[in-house]
C-alpha cells in the first residue's frame, strides 16, 4: 500500500468525522448542546462546554484535513519522480513524423531498350 493510499484513507475518515460533527451542531443553539443542557440549566460538562467542544473539534478536523491534503500532494509527487514538464526543456523534445503521412514513392527503372537504326 502506497503512502498516497494511506493519506487517502485518512482523508476520507476525517471528512466523515467532520460531516458528523457539523451535522450534530445546530446554528440556533438547539442541536446536541441544548439536548444535554435541557435549555438553560447546567449539567455535568454544561451547555457552553459542549458547544465549545463541537467548535474546537470542527476547527481541529478542518485543519487536519488541510494538512492531510497537502501531505498527500507531496506523497503523490514523490511517486512520479521528476515533476517538471518535458515541454519546459526545449532541447529534449523530438519531432516524430509518422510514416503514414509521408508516402514512400517507389520507382521502377524502365527496361533498357536497344536503339536500332532503321534499315535503309
Amino acid at each position: 500500500m502506497s503512502t498516497f493510499s494511506i493519506f487517502l484513507i485518512l482523508i476520507i475518515i476525517v471528512c466523515f468525522l467532520l460531516i458528523l460533527v457539523i451535522m450534530v451542531q445546530n446554528p440556533k443553539g438547539g442541536g446536541l448542546s441544548s439536548s444535554f443542557g435541557g435549555g438553560g440549566t447546567q449539567v455535568v460538562g454544561g451547555v457552553k462546554k459542549t458547544g465549545d467542544f463541537l467548535d474546537k473539534s470542527t476547527w481541529t478536523l478542518a485543519a487536519l484535513l488541510v494538512v492531510l491534503i497537502l501531505a498527500s500532494n507531496i506523497a503523490l509527487k514523490g511517486n512520479f519522480g521528476d515533476a517538471d514538464s518535458k515541454l519546459l526543456q526545449g532541447d529534449d523534445i523530438e519531432t516524430v513524423v509518422p510514416e503514414e503521412t509521408a508516402p514512400i514513392e517507389t520507382t521502377t527503372p524502365a527496361p533498357a531498350t536497344q536503339e536500332t537504326t532503321p534499315a535503309e
